[in-house]
């Protein structure tokens, strides 16, 4: 139906002969497949531990579908992701949790320290306060909004680096886009780490297609890779002590840093810069733009 600029990956929404409308990764993406086995495993741990997550199925996908597609970058991506992608459930009329949103949605603090958790866990450090991978649905009718999470295709860093992988390791999560609204990690862990058992993950990961697992050189066959997964993650929950994330600056805190990030950027750049508007600083409702428009 159309493909989706906003992210690297170029997916696309289309619509499936099940009836079905999905937002559609495809495997020949730059981000290669293990970020489609990462969707996969962290999708499905997700939802098996009771968050909000779209469904996810595997799409045949024709690349003659898109023959009328008029940019070639998109039908270069096409014609590499014949055969199986991977498709998740469109949220028609979802929000980016933004951080505009964020000002004025609650978030329990169980809830935010449930996600937290999960993304600790597989080591999704892409869960930010400038790139949340959440989404605020539904937005009409009766029923009360929630959070969903999406995007989970920069999760399990371990798998890019096997012979370096190492379960206790931990990852700087101070700027979760979840942070300032008290995640309790460790009722989270005290929850959800007995449920993450080796029978959960086996049944999880054995639904990632062998032909995405095909490359990888550290291991002689799908499934061989397979138990690694289940191995790396089940350790790692059993060793939630070294990598549970405690820390967590205030939404002050996290201004103040950004202030001090813009006047550095400031300071570096010469004189006839000085006054170009810094795009990956303040967001752009919050930047002044006079002077540069016309």
């Amino acid at each position: 139906m159309t493909p989706l600029r906003s992210g690297g990956s170029v997916p696309a929404v289309v619509e499936a002969d099940d009836d079905g409308t999905y937002v559609v990764k495809f495997t020949g993406s730059a981000q290669g497949r293990k970020a489609l086995v990462a969707e996969v495993i962290v999708g499905e741990l997700a939802r098996a531990l009771g968050l909000r997550f779209p469904e996810l199925v595997l799409v045949h996908f024709d690349p003659a579908i898109a023959d009328g597609e008029p940019h070639q970058e998109v039908r270069e991506l096409h014609a590499a992701s014949a055969g199986v992608n991977l498709g998740m459930d469109f949220l028609p009329g979802a929000r980016d949790f933004t951080p505009e949103v964020a000002r004025t949605f609650p978030v329990g603090s169980p809830e935010a320290g449930r996600i937290v958790w999960l993304d600790a866990l597989t080591a999704n450090v892409d869960r930010t306060v400038h790139s949340s991978n959440l989404m605020v649905w539904p937005t009409l009718g009766t029923v009360p909004p929630r959070l969903w999470l999406i995007d989970h295709g920069a999760a399990l860093v371990f798998h890019h680096r096997w012979d370096g992988s190492d379960p206790e390791r931990a990852y700087d999560f101070r700027h979760h886009a979840l942070g300032h609204y008290a995640p309790d990690v460790r009722a989270a862990d005290a929850e959800l780490a007995p449920r993450v058992t080796e029978e959960l993950l086996r049944s999880i990961v054995a639904r990632v297609p062998d032909a995405w697992l095909a490359d990888e050189p550290a291991f002689t066959a799908p499934d061989e890779q397979r138990a690694a997964y289940v191995a790396h993650l089940h350790a790692r929950v059993r060793a939630s002590a070294a990598w549970l994330p405690t820390d967590f600056p205030t939404r002050e805190e996290i201004a103040a840093e950004e202030a001090q990030r813009a006047a550095r950027t400031q300071r570096g750049r010469p004189a006839w810069l000085r006054q170009v508007p810094d795009l990956h600083g303040r967001p752009a409702a919050e930047q002044d733009w006079s002077g540069h428009l016309g």
